[in-house]
Protein backbone atom coordinates (compact mmCIF):
# COMPACT_ATOMS: atom_id res chain seq x y z
CA UNK A 1 0.00 0.00 0.00
CA UNK A 2 1.96 3.41 -0.85
CA UNK A 3 1.39 5.69 1.69
CA UNK A 4 1.60 9.24 2.08
CA UNK A 5 3.83 11.42 4.94
CA UNK A 6 1.99 14.88 5.53
CA UNK A 7 1.83 17.16 9.27
CA UNK A 8 -1.54 17.93 10.82
CA UNK A 9 -0.51 21.06 13.11
CA UNK A 10 2.87 19.98 12.95
CA UNK A 11 2.44 16.44 13.58
CA UNK A 12 4.02 13.77 10.85
CA UNK A 13 1.81 11.18 10.19
CA UNK A 14 1.72 8.62 7.56
CA UNK A 15 -1.58 7.53 5.74
CA UNK A 16 -2.49 5.75 2.70
CA UNK A 17 -2.74 7.61 -0.60
CA UNK A 18 -6.04 8.90 -1.22
CA UNK A 19 -6.80 9.33 2.90
CA UNK A 20 -8.83 12.67 3.38
CA UNK A 21 -7.12 15.57 5.95
CA UNK A 22 -10.07 14.45 8.19
CA UNK A 23 -8.62 10.66 8.37
CA UNK A 24 -4.60 12.21 8.37
CA UNK A 25 -6.25 14.72 11.52
CA UNK A 26 -7.59 11.70 13.56
CA UNK A 27 -4.86 9.66 13.12
CA UNK A 28 -2.79 12.35 14.29
CA UNK A 29 -4.79 12.73 17.23
CA UNK A 30 -6.50 15.71 16.09
CA UNK A 31 -10.31 16.18 16.25
CA UNK A 32 -11.62 18.31 12.96
CA UNK A 33 -15.67 19.44 13.71
CA UNK A 34 -18.00 17.96 11.52
CA UNK A 35 -21.57 18.27 11.09
CA UNK A 36 -23.12 16.22 7.81
CA UNK A 37 -20.08 14.03 7.62
CA UNK A 38 -20.75 10.20 8.42
CA UNK A 39 -17.56 7.51 7.55
CA UNK A 40 -18.42 5.92 4.79
CA UNK A 41 -22.36 7.04 4.32
CA UNK A 42 -22.50 10.99 3.89
CA UNK A 43 -19.05 11.85 3.01
CA UNK A 44 -20.25 15.16 0.43
CA UNK A 45 -18.37 18.47 2.37
CA UNK A 46 -21.51 19.93 2.64
CA UNK A 47 -21.64 21.74 5.94
CA UNK A 48 -18.25 23.21 5.79
CA UNK A 49 -17.43 23.02 9.50
CA UNK A 50 -14.67 20.79 8.78
CA UNK A 51 -12.58 23.61 6.93
CA UNK A 52 -8.86 23.67 7.40
CA UNK A 53 -6.06 25.64 5.50
CA UNK A 54 -3.89 22.83 3.74
CA UNK A 55 -0.22 23.93 1.68
CA UNK A 56 -0.63 23.78 -2.38
CA UNK A 57 -4.87 24.22 -2.40
CA UNK A 58 -6.44 26.90 -2.80
CA UNK A 59 -8.30 29.14 0.30
CA UNK A 60 -10.24 26.94 2.86
CA UNK A 61 -10.93 23.73 2.03
CA UNK A 62 -13.08 20.93 3.53
CA UNK A 63 -11.47 18.23 5.66
CA UNK A 64 -13.62 15.03 5.01
CA UNK A 65 -13.21 14.74 1.39
CA UNK A 66 -10.19 16.71 0.25
CA UNK A 67 -7.24 14.39 -0.19
CA UNK A 68 -3.79 14.58 1.11
CA UNK A 69 -0.47 14.80 -0.79
CA UNK A 70 2.97 13.95 0.04
CA UNK A 71 4.33 16.55 2.19
CA UNK A 72 1.15 18.52 2.80
CA UNK A 73 1.35 20.50 5.59
CA UNK A 74 -2.19 21.26 7.13
CA UNK A 75 -3.52 23.78 9.52
CA UNK A 76 -7.07 22.71 11.69
CA UNK A 77 -7.24 25.67 14.18
CA UNK A 78 -5.91 29.34 12.54
CA UNK A 79 -7.61 32.53 13.02
CA UNK A 80 -8.75 32.30 9.10
CA UNK A 81 -10.15 28.70 10.03
CA UNK A 82 -12.39 29.58 13.40
CA UNK A 83 -13.35 32.67 12.25
CA UNK A 84 -14.99 30.95 8.52
CA UNK A 85 -16.48 27.87 11.24
CA UNK A 86 -17.89 30.82 13.39
CA UNK A 87 -19.60 32.36 10.89
CA UNK A 88 -20.96 29.20 9.02
CA UNK A 89 -22.63 28.23 12.50
CA UNK A 90 -24.19 32.25 12.52
CA UNK A 91 -25.17 31.31 8.88
CA UNK A 92 -27.38 28.23 10.09
CA UNK A 93 -28.75 29.69 13.28
CA UNK A 94 -30.32 31.91 11.04
CA UNK A 95 -32.94 29.75 10.21
CA UNK A 96 -32.97 27.21 12.87
CA UNK A 97 -35.58 27.37 15.50
CA UNK A 98 -33.60 28.76 18.74
CA UNK A 99 -35.65 26.89 21.34
CA UNK A 100 -33.03 25.24 22.98
CA UNK A 101 -34.53 24.56 26.29
CA UNK A 102 -37.49 22.97 25.33
CA UNK A 103 -35.60 20.89 22.85
CA UNK A 104 -35.16 17.32 23.40
CA UNK A 105 -31.90 16.96 22.22
CA UNK A 106 -30.70 20.26 24.72
CA UNK A 107 -26.66 19.42 25.67
CA UNK A 108 -26.90 16.14 23.49
CA UNK A 109 -27.01 18.50 20.14
CA UNK A 110 -24.22 18.77 18.43
CA UNK A 111 -24.92 22.35 16.69
CA UNK A 112 -25.40 23.22 20.28
CA UNK A 113 -22.21 22.39 21.09
CA UNK A 114 -19.83 23.75 18.16
CA UNK A 115 -22.13 27.20 18.78
CA UNK A 116 -20.84 27.14 22.31
CA UNK A 117 -17.38 26.29 21.67
CA UNK A 118 -17.14 29.28 19.33
CA UNK A 119 -19.22 31.45 20.84
CA UNK A 120 -21.38 32.76 18.10
CA UNK A 121 -23.75 35.17 18.15
CA UNK A 122 -26.95 33.51 17.76
CA UNK A 123 -28.69 37.02 15.84
CA UNK A 124 -25.87 37.95 13.92
CA UNK A 125 -28.05 36.83 10.78
CA UNK A 126 -31.56 37.64 10.72
CA UNK A 127 -33.93 37.86 7.75
CA UNK A 128 -36.52 35.42 5.84
CA UNK A 129 -36.68 32.40 8.13
CA UNK A 130 -38.59 29.21 6.22
CA UNK A 131 -41.36 28.53 8.67
CA UNK A 132 -42.28 24.54 8.56
CA UNK A 133 -45.57 22.13 10.38
CA UNK A 134 -43.90 19.40 12.33
CA UNK A 135 -44.92 15.84 11.17
CA UNK A 136 -46.33 13.92 13.36
CA UNK A 137 -48.16 11.41 10.96
CA UNK A 138 -46.76 8.71 11.95
CA UNK A 139 -46.47 6.55 15.36
CA UNK A 140 -43.37 6.86 15.65
CA UNK A 141 -41.32 9.86 14.86
CA UNK A 142 -41.61 13.30 14.68
CA UNK A 143 -40.24 16.02 12.10
CA UNK A 144 -39.36 19.57 12.86
CA UNK A 145 -37.76 20.95 9.84
CA UNK A 146 -37.74 24.69 11.80
CA UNK A 147 -34.56 22.62 13.28
CA UNK A 148 -32.91 21.12 10.24
CA UNK A 149 -29.58 21.96 9.38
CA UNK A 150 -29.65 20.35 5.86
CA UNK A 151 -26.62 18.13 7.23
CA UNK A 152 -28.41 15.21 5.03
CA UNK A 153 -27.12 12.43 7.72
CA UNK A 154 -30.83 11.36 7.49
CA UNK A 155 -31.25 10.95 3.85
CA UNK A 156 -27.67 8.67 3.75
CA UNK A 157 -29.11 7.08 6.67
CA UNK A 158 -32.34 6.14 4.90
CA UNK A 159 -30.61 5.73 1.67
CA UNK A 160 -28.87 2.75 3.51
CA UNK A 161 -31.92 1.28 4.53
CA UNK A 162 -32.40 1.10 1.16
CA UNK A 163 -36.06 2.39 1.36
CA UNK A 164 -35.28 6.18 0.81
CA UNK A 165 -38.08 7.98 1.37
CA UNK A 166 -36.73 11.33 2.55
CA UNK A 167 -34.48 13.82 0.84
CA UNK A 168 -34.00 17.64 -0.35
CA UNK A 169 -36.91 19.08 -1.89
CA UNK A 170 -37.03 22.79 -3.40
CA UNK A 171 -33.78 24.77 -3.67
CA UNK A 172 -31.81 27.87 -2.11
CA UNK A 173 -32.98 28.91 1.13
CA UNK A 174 -36.67 26.50 0.94
CA UNK A 175 -35.00 23.40 1.03
CA UNK A 176 -36.47 21.05 3.14
CA UNK A 177 -36.03 17.68 3.94
CA UNK A 178 -39.04 15.62 3.36
CA UNK A 179 -40.60 12.67 1.25
CA UNK A 180 -41.15 13.20 -1.94
CA UNK A 181 -44.12 15.60 -3.58
CA UNK A 182 -44.32 16.66 -0.15
CA UNK A 183 -46.66 14.12 1.13
CA UNK A 184 -46.46 13.25 4.63
CA UNK A 185 -44.23 10.07 6.09
CA UNK A 186 -47.37 8.44 6.87
CA UNK A 187 -47.67 8.33 3.17
CA UNK A 188 -44.71 6.67 2.30
CA UNK A 189 -43.28 3.20 1.89
CA UNK A 190 -41.39 4.06 5.34
CA UNK A 191 -40.27 0.84 7.89
CA UNK A 192 -40.37 3.01 11.15
CA UNK A 193 -36.80 1.43 12.04
CA UNK A 194 -35.73 5.09 13.63
CA UNK A 195 -32.20 5.29 12.33
CA UNK A 196 -32.92 8.39 10.52
CA UNK A 197 -33.08 9.82 14.28
CA UNK A 198 -29.84 7.98 15.83
CA UNK A 199 -27.86 9.83 13.22
CA UNK A 200 -29.91 13.59 13.09
CA UNK A 201 -27.30 16.09 15.20
CA UNK A 202 -29.96 18.53 16.16
CA UNK A 203 -33.54 18.03 16.95
CA UNK A 204 -35.26 17.72 13.77
CA UNK A 205 -35.84 14.29 14.38
CA UNK A 206 -36.92 12.60 17.44
CA UNK A 207 -38.84 9.51 17.96
CA UNK A 208 -43.04 10.92 19.37
CA UNK A 209 -42.44 10.94 22.97
CA UNK A 210 -45.04 8.51 25.01
CA UNK A 211 -43.40 9.27 28.42
CA UNK A 212 -46.73 11.63 29.43
CA UNK A 213 -49.16 8.38 28.81
CA UNK A 214 -47.15 6.41 31.27
CA UNK A 215 -46.75 9.06 34.10
CA UNK A 216 -50.61 9.32 33.56
CA UNK A 217 -50.79 5.66 34.22
CA UNK A 218 -48.59 5.87 37.16
CA UNK A 219 -50.69 8.30 39.00
CA UNK A 220 -54.45 6.40 38.26
CA UNK A 221 -54.69 4.26 40.85
CA UNK A 222 -57.25 2.27 39.47
CA UNK A 223 -54.49 0.79 37.32
CA UNK A 224 -52.11 -1.91 37.45
CA UNK A 225 -48.88 -0.97 35.38
CA UNK A 226 -46.69 -3.28 34.78
CA UNK A 227 -43.22 -2.90 32.55
CA UNK A 228 -41.26 -5.53 30.39
CA UNK A 229 -37.82 -4.52 29.50
CA UNK A 230 -36.21 -5.82 26.00
CA UNK A 231 -32.52 -7.54 25.99
CA UNK A 232 -30.44 -5.00 24.39
CA UNK A 233 -31.74 -2.31 26.92
CA UNK A 234 -29.55 -3.25 29.73
CA UNK A 235 -26.27 -2.81 26.83
CA UNK A 236 -27.24 0.77 26.36
CA UNK A 237 -28.92 2.44 28.86
CA UNK A 238 -26.22 3.56 30.79
CA UNK A 239 -24.73 5.64 28.48
CA UNK A 240 -27.34 7.94 28.82
CA UNK A 241 -25.87 8.38 32.04
CA UNK A 242 -22.11 9.10 30.86
CA UNK A 243 -21.18 4.99 31.65
CA UNK A 244 -18.87 3.42 29.45
CA UNK A 245 -20.78 2.11 25.96
CA UNK A 246 -21.49 -1.66 26.62
CA UNK A 247 -22.03 -1.75 30.20
CA UNK A 248 -24.61 -4.00 31.35
CA UNK A 249 -27.27 -2.13 33.55
CA UNK A 250 -29.46 -4.81 34.17
CA UNK A 251 -29.52 -4.64 37.66
CA UNK A 252 -30.01 -0.54 38.19
CA UNK A 253 -32.32 -0.90 35.11
CA UNK A 254 -34.67 -2.73 37.32
CA UNK A 255 -34.11 -0.76 40.42
CA UNK A 256 -34.90 2.44 38.47
CA UNK A 257 -38.31 1.05 37.07
CA UNK A 258 -39.50 0.30 40.51
CA UNK A 259 -38.69 3.66 41.98
CA UNK A 260 -40.47 5.33 39.00
CA UNK A 261 -43.68 3.33 40.58
CA UNK A 262 -44.04 0.17 38.36
CA UNK A 263 -46.18 -2.29 40.13
CA UNK A 264 -43.90 -4.90 38.24
CA UNK A 265 -40.85 -4.84 36.71
CA UNK A 266 -40.64 -7.75 34.07
CA UNK A 267 -37.98 -8.82 31.64
CA UNK A 268 -38.85 -9.33 27.68
CA UNK A 269 -36.63 -11.79 27.86
CA UNK A 270 -39.20 -14.18 29.31
CA UNK A 271 -40.75 -13.76 26.04
CA UNK A 272 -37.97 -14.16 23.89
CA UNK A 273 -37.81 -18.21 24.98
CA UNK A 274 -41.23 -18.21 24.73
CA UNK A 275 -40.58 -17.04 21.20
CA UNK A 276 -37.72 -19.50 20.25
CA UNK A 277 -39.28 -22.54 21.30
CA UNK A 278 -42.45 -21.50 19.04
CA UNK A 279 -40.46 -20.80 16.17
CA UNK A 280 -38.50 -23.88 16.48
CA UNK A 281 -42.18 -26.00 16.59
CA UNK A 282 -42.99 -23.89 13.51
CA UNK A 283 -39.84 -24.34 11.77
CA UNK A 284 -40.21 -28.02 12.54
CA UNK A 285 -43.99 -28.49 11.41
CA UNK A 286 -42.91 -26.78 7.80
CA UNK A 287 -40.20 -29.08 7.47
CA UNK A 288 -42.26 -31.78 8.39
CA UNK A 289 -45.18 -30.93 6.41
CA UNK A 290 -43.77 -29.62 3.62
CA UNK A 291 -44.72 -25.55 4.20
CA UNK A 292 -43.09 -22.39 3.09
CA UNK A 293 -39.25 -22.14 3.52
CA UNK A 294 -37.10 -20.69 4.14
CA UNK A 295 -39.26 -19.23 7.22
CA UNK A 296 -38.12 -16.14 8.29
CA UNK A 297 -37.83 -14.77 11.68
CA UNK A 298 -40.66 -11.97 12.80
CA UNK A 299 -39.15 -10.74 15.96
CA UNK A 300 -38.25 -7.08 13.88
CA UNK A 301 -41.12 -4.49 13.18
CA UNK A 302 -39.14 -2.59 10.95
CA UNK A 303 -37.91 -5.76 9.14
CA UNK A 304 -41.71 -7.42 8.94
CA UNK A 305 -43.06 -3.79 7.90
CA UNK A 306 -40.50 -3.81 5.28
CA UNK A 307 -41.38 -7.56 3.70
CA UNK A 308 -45.14 -6.34 3.95
CA UNK A 309 -44.43 -3.34 1.72
CA UNK A 310 -41.73 -4.33 -0.77
CA UNK A 311 -41.91 -8.51 -0.30
CA UNK A 312 -45.93 -8.81 -0.19
CA UNK A 313 -45.76 -12.15 -2.52
CA UNK A 314 -43.34 -13.69 0.50
CA UNK A 315 -45.42 -12.46 3.68
CA UNK A 316 -46.10 -16.84 3.74
CA UNK A 317 -42.59 -16.71 4.61
CA UNK A 318 -42.51 -14.86 7.83
CA UNK A 319 -42.98 -16.67 11.08
CA UNK A 320 -46.23 -15.85 12.51
CA UNK A 321 -44.58 -16.20 15.92
CA UNK A 322 -45.28 -12.90 17.40
CA UNK A 323 -42.43 -10.74 18.73
CA UNK A 324 -40.85 -11.11 22.25
CA UNK A 325 -42.80 -7.66 22.82
CA UNK A 326 -45.78 -8.53 22.03
CA UNK A 327 -45.91 -11.98 23.32
CA UNK A 328 -44.81 -10.52 26.76
CA UNK A 329 -47.57 -8.24 26.59
CA UNK A 330 -50.32 -11.19 25.58
CA UNK A 331 -49.07 -13.03 28.72
CA UNK A 332 -49.34 -10.55 30.89
CA UNK A 333 -52.40 -9.69 29.74
CA UNK A 334 -54.25 -13.17 29.89
CA UNK A 335 -51.91 -15.74 31.85
CA UNK A 336 -50.21 -13.11 34.38
CA UNK A 337 -53.93 -11.06 34.66
CA UNK A 338 -55.61 -14.19 35.64
CA UNK A 339 -53.15 -15.54 38.28
CA UNK A 340 -53.57 -11.75 39.89
CA UNK A 341 -57.15 -11.36 39.54
CA UNK A 342 -57.02 -8.64 37.71
CA UNK A 343 -59.43 -7.10 34.44
CA UNK A 344 -57.19 -7.04 31.67
CA UNK A 345 -58.61 -3.57 30.72
CA UNK A 346 -56.86 -2.78 33.73
CA UNK A 347 -53.99 -3.24 33.29
CA UNK A 348 -51.01 -1.04 31.73
CA UNK A 349 -48.79 -2.68 29.62
CA UNK A 350 -45.55 -1.09 28.74
CA UNK A 351 -42.32 -1.57 26.92
CA UNK A 352 -38.86 -0.40 26.92
CA UNK A 353 -37.54 -1.51 23.32
CA UNK A 354 -34.82 0.24 21.09
CA UNK A 355 -36.75 0.36 18.54
CA UNK A 356 -39.13 2.86 17.52
CA UNK A 357 -40.77 0.46 15.04
CA UNK A 358 -42.08 -1.09 18.16
CA UNK A 359 -44.46 1.96 18.32
CA UNK A 360 -45.86 0.81 15.08
CA UNK A 361 -46.00 -2.76 16.38
CA UNK A 362 -48.11 -2.11 19.39
CA UNK A 363 -51.15 -0.73 16.98
CA UNK A 364 -51.07 -3.58 14.62
CA UNK A 365 -54.06 -5.64 14.11
CA UNK A 366 -54.07 -9.19 15.58
CA UNK A 367 -52.05 -8.09 18.54
CA UNK A 368 -54.26 -8.55 21.50
CA UNK A 369 -54.72 -11.90 22.94
CA UNK A 370 -57.11 -10.94 25.29
CA UNK A 371 -59.41 -8.43 23.55
CA UNK A 372 -57.19 -5.06 24.35
CA UNK A 373 -54.04 -4.34 23.09
CA UNK A 374 -51.18 -6.71 23.93
CA UNK A 375 -48.97 -3.47 24.87
CA UNK A 376 -50.27 -0.20 25.48
CA UNK A 377 -47.21 1.68 25.53
CA UNK A 378 -43.57 1.05 23.84
CA UNK A 379 -40.83 3.68 24.84
CA UNK A 380 -37.27 3.62 23.82
CA UNK A 381 -34.07 3.71 25.67
CA UNK A 382 -34.18 7.67 25.25
CA UNK A 383 -37.76 8.06 26.87
CA UNK A 384 -36.62 5.50 29.69
CA UNK A 385 -33.45 7.62 30.52
CA UNK A 386 -35.84 11.19 30.03
CA UNK A 387 -38.21 9.73 33.16
CA UNK A 388 -35.29 8.64 35.49
CA UNK A 389 -33.75 12.37 34.73
CA UNK A 390 -37.25 13.87 35.43
CA UNK A 391 -37.60 11.61 38.68
CA UNK A 392 -34.26 12.74 40.05
CA UNK A 393 -33.04 9.34 40.41
CA UNK A 394 -29.32 9.27 40.22
CA UNK A 395 -28.93 6.00 38.10
CA UNK A 396 -24.81 5.35 38.47
CA UNK A 397 -25.73 5.03 42.56
CA UNK A 398 -28.60 2.72 42.54
CA UNK A 399 -28.12 -0.97 43.81
CA UNK A 400 -28.84 -3.69 41.71
CA UNK A 401 -32.01 -5.27 42.15
CA UNK A 402 -33.37 -7.91 39.91
CA UNK A 403 -37.19 -8.51 37.96
CA UNK A 404 -40.16 -9.60 39.47
CA UNK A 405 -40.46 -13.40 39.04
CA UNK A 406 -41.66 -15.58 37.25
CA UNK A 407 -42.36 -13.29 34.29
CA UNK A 408 -38.31 -12.02 35.23
CA UNK A 409 -36.38 -15.15 34.62
CA UNK A 410 -35.03 -15.66 31.28
CA UNK A 411 -31.66 -17.73 29.69
CA UNK A 412 -28.88 -16.72 27.84
CA UNK A 413 -30.45 -17.69 24.85
CA UNK A 414 -33.29 -14.87 25.23
CA UNK A 415 -30.20 -12.35 26.21
CA UNK A 416 -28.59 -12.58 23.19
CA UNK A 417 -31.66 -11.84 20.79
CA UNK A 418 -30.56 -8.06 21.35
CA UNK A 419 -27.68 -8.86 18.72
CA UNK A 420 -28.11 -9.89 15.46
CA UNK A 421 -27.65 -13.58 14.82
CA UNK A 422 -28.86 -14.16 18.08
CA UNK A 423 -32.47 -15.44 17.41
CA UNK A 424 -30.97 -17.72 14.95
CA UNK A 425 -28.30 -19.06 17.82
CA UNK A 426 -30.94 -19.31 20.00
CA UNK A 427 -33.27 -21.20 17.69
CA UNK A 428 -30.47 -23.72 16.65
CA UNK A 429 -29.88 -24.01 20.46
CA UNK A 430 -33.08 -25.47 20.84
CA UNK A 431 -33.59 -27.35 17.70
CA UNK A 432 -30.14 -28.95 17.94
CA UNK A 433 -31.16 -30.41 21.47
CA UNK A 434 -34.73 -31.52 20.68
CA UNK A 435 -33.85 -33.26 17.25
CA UNK A 436 -29.98 -34.48 18.47
CA UNK A 437 -30.46 -34.76 21.93
CA UNK A 438 -28.21 -32.18 22.67
CA UNK A 439 -27.69 -31.27 26.73
CA UNK A 440 -25.23 -28.54 25.87
CA UNK A 441 -25.82 -25.10 24.36
CA UNK A 442 -24.09 -24.64 20.25
CA UNK A 443 -21.95 -21.91 20.00
CA UNK A 444 -23.02 -21.03 16.59
CA UNK A 445 -20.28 -18.61 16.12
CA UNK A 446 -20.37 -18.54 12.51
CA UNK A 447 -23.25 -16.28 12.69
CA UNK A 448 -22.01 -13.71 15.01
CA UNK A 449 -20.42 -10.26 14.31
CA UNK A 450 -21.91 -7.30 12.97
CA UNK A 451 -21.73 -7.78 9.29
CA UNK A 452 -24.74 -7.36 7.04
CA UNK A 453 -24.95 -11.17 5.68
CA UNK A 454 -23.69 -13.87 7.34
CA UNK A 455 -24.41 -17.88 6.45
CA UNK A 456 -23.86 -20.91 8.47
CA UNK A 457 -24.71 -24.77 7.89
CA UNK A 458 -25.96 -26.70 10.69
CA UNK A 459 -26.99 -30.20 11.39
CA UNK A 460 -30.51 -30.49 12.80
CA UNK A 461 -31.87 -34.15 13.09
CA UNK A 462 -29.25 -35.55 10.56
CA UNK A 463 -30.23 -33.04 8.25
CA UNK A 464 -28.23 -30.29 7.18
CA UNK A 465 -29.88 -27.03 7.61
CA UNK A 466 -28.27 -24.00 5.65
CA UNK A 467 -29.11 -20.58 8.01
CA UNK A 468 -28.35 -16.73 7.03
CA UNK A 469 -28.61 -14.03 9.24
CA UNK A 470 -29.20 -10.40 7.92
CA UNK A 471 -29.35 -7.17 9.45
CA UNK A 472 -30.63 -3.76 8.08
CA UNK A 473 -32.55 -3.86 5.53
CA UNK A 474 -30.16 -3.31 2.42
CA UNK A 475 -29.61 -6.58 4.11
CA UNK A 476 -32.49 -7.70 3.93
CA UNK A 477 -33.46 -6.48 0.47
CA UNK A 478 -30.14 -9.12 -0.70
CA UNK A 479 -31.36 -11.73 0.96
CA UNK A 480 -34.87 -12.08 0.28
CA UNK A 481 -33.78 -11.38 -3.77
CA UNK A 482 -31.70 -14.35 -3.66
CA UNK A 483 -35.16 -16.04 -2.38
CA UNK A 484 -37.03 -14.77 -4.86
CA UNK A 485 -34.83 -15.72 -7.58
CA UNK A 486 -34.91 -19.76 -6.48
CA UNK A 487 -32.79 -19.86 -2.97
CA UNK A 488 -29.76 -21.06 -5.01
CA UNK A 489 -27.85 -21.18 -1.35
CA UNK A 490 -30.77 -23.60 -0.13
CA UNK A 491 -31.81 -21.91 3.18
CA UNK A 492 -34.41 -23.31 5.79
CA UNK A 493 -34.05 -20.76 8.59
CA UNK A 494 -33.42 -17.24 8.13
CA UNK A 495 -33.31 -14.12 10.85
CA UNK A 496 -33.47 -10.92 9.57
CA UNK A 497 -33.15 -7.48 11.98
CA UNK A 498 -34.40 -3.93 10.47
CA UNK A 499 -31.62 -2.30 12.03
CA UNK A 500 -27.90 -2.72 11.16
CA UNK A 501 -25.95 -4.64 13.71
CA UNK A 502 -29.80 -5.73 15.35
CA UNK A 503 -31.45 -4.78 18.53
CA UNK A 504 -28.08 -2.95 19.89
CA UNK A 505 -28.13 -0.61 17.32
CA UNK A 506 -31.85 0.24 17.02
CA UNK A 507 -33.24 3.98 16.68
CA UNK A 508 -34.19 3.98 19.84
CA UNK A 509 -30.98 3.87 21.19
CA UNK A 510 -28.96 6.51 22.92
CA UNK A 511 -27.24 9.36 20.61
CA UNK A 512 -23.96 9.34 20.23
CA UNK A 513 -21.63 12.50 18.45
CA UNK A 514 -20.80 11.57 14.56
CA UNK A 515 -17.53 11.52 16.09
CA UNK A 516 -18.26 8.60 18.72
CA UNK A 517 -20.09 6.53 15.47
CA UNK A 518 -17.06 7.08 13.46
CA UNK A 519 -14.86 5.63 15.80
CA UNK A 520 -15.95 2.87 17.79
CA UNK A 521 -17.71 0.25 16.51
CA UNK A 522 -21.50 0.57 18.46
CA UNK A 523 -22.74 -2.57 17.39
CA UNK A 524 -19.76 -5.04 18.78
CA UNK A 525 -19.07 -3.27 21.64
CA UNK A 526 -23.05 -3.33 23.23
CA UNK A 527 -23.43 -6.71 21.73
CA UNK A 528 -20.43 -8.12 24.07
CA UNK A 529 -21.80 -7.38 27.05
CA UNK A 530 -25.10 -9.63 25.60
CA UNK A 531 -22.67 -12.62 25.00
CA UNK A 532 -20.93 -12.17 28.03
CA UNK A 533 -24.03 -12.63 30.16
CA UNK A 534 -25.32 -15.60 27.65
CA UNK A 535 -21.81 -17.49 28.85
CA UNK A 536 -22.36 -16.57 32.56
CA UNK A 537 -25.79 -18.27 33.09
CA UNK A 538 -26.63 -21.13 34.20
CA UNK A 539 -29.62 -22.07 31.73
CA UNK A 540 -28.47 -21.06 27.79
CA UNK A 541 -31.67 -22.98 25.88
CA UNK A 542 -34.68 -21.35 25.71
CA UNK A 543 -36.76 -24.63 25.72
CA UNK A 544 -35.22 -25.32 29.73
CA UNK A 545 -36.77 -21.53 31.05
CA UNK A 546 -38.72 -22.50 33.82
CA UNK A 547 -41.08 -19.60 33.36
CA UNK A 548 -41.73 -21.30 29.48
CA UNK A 549 -41.81 -24.31 30.91
CA UNK A 550 -44.77 -23.40 34.11
CA UNK A 551 -46.55 -21.46 31.16
CA UNK A 552 -47.07 -24.38 29.16
CA UNK A 553 -48.03 -26.56 31.95
CA UNK A 554 -50.57 -24.11 33.66
CA UNK A 555 -51.76 -22.55 31.11
CA UNK A 556 -51.05 -23.39 27.28
CA UNK A 557 -52.33 -26.91 26.03
CA UNK A 558 -48.47 -27.84 24.57
CA UNK A 559 -46.15 -26.80 22.51
CA UNK A 560 -47.85 -25.26 19.26
CA UNK A 561 -51.12 -26.03 20.99
CA UNK A 562 -54.24 -24.43 19.58
CA UNK A 563 -54.47 -22.07 22.84
CA UNK A 564 -51.09 -21.47 22.24
CA UNK A 565 -51.51 -20.56 18.79
CA UNK A 566 -54.44 -17.76 19.82
CA UNK A 567 -52.08 -16.00 21.99
CA UNK A 568 -48.63 -15.74 20.87
CA UNK A 569 -49.16 -16.08 17.19
CA UNK A 570 -50.13 -13.37 14.77
CA UNK A 571 -51.18 -12.60 10.67
CA UNK A 572 -49.33 -10.11 8.03
CA UNK A 573 -51.30 -7.95 5.28
CA UNK A 574 -49.48 -6.97 2.16
CA UNK A 575 -48.91 -3.17 2.12
CA UNK A 576 -49.07 -0.48 -0.17
CA UNK A 577 -46.45 1.79 -1.29
CA UNK A 578 -48.33 4.86 -2.12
Amino acid sequence: MEMVNVKVNGIAVSVPKGSTILEAARKAGVEIPTLCYMKEKNEIGACRICVVEATGARGLVTACVYPVAEGMEVQTNTAKVQKARKTTLELMLSTHEKKCLSCSRSTNCELQNLCYEYGVDAGAFNGYRPMYELDTSTPHLVRDNNKCILCRRCVAACNEQFVSVIGPNDRGIDTAIGSPFKVSLNETPCISCGQCTVVCPTGALTEKDDTDKVWAALADPSKHVVVQTAPSIRATLGECFGMPIGTNVEGKMVAALRRLGFDKVFDTDFAADLTIVEEANELVERIKNNGVLPMITSCSPGWVKFCELYYPDMIANLSTCKSPQQMAGAVIKTYYAEKMGIDPKDIVSVSIMPCTAKKFEIGRDDEDAAGVPDVDVALTTRELAKMIQRAGLKFTALPDEEFDNPLGEDTGAAVIFGATGGVMEAAVRTANAWLNGASEPIELTAVRGTEGLKQASVNVGGTELKVAVASGAAAAKEVMDQIKNGNPNGWGFVEIMGCPGGCVNGGGQPIHPQYVRDTVDLKSVRAKALYDQDSAMAIRMSHESPVVKTLYSEWYDGIGGHKAHHDLHTSYVARKKY
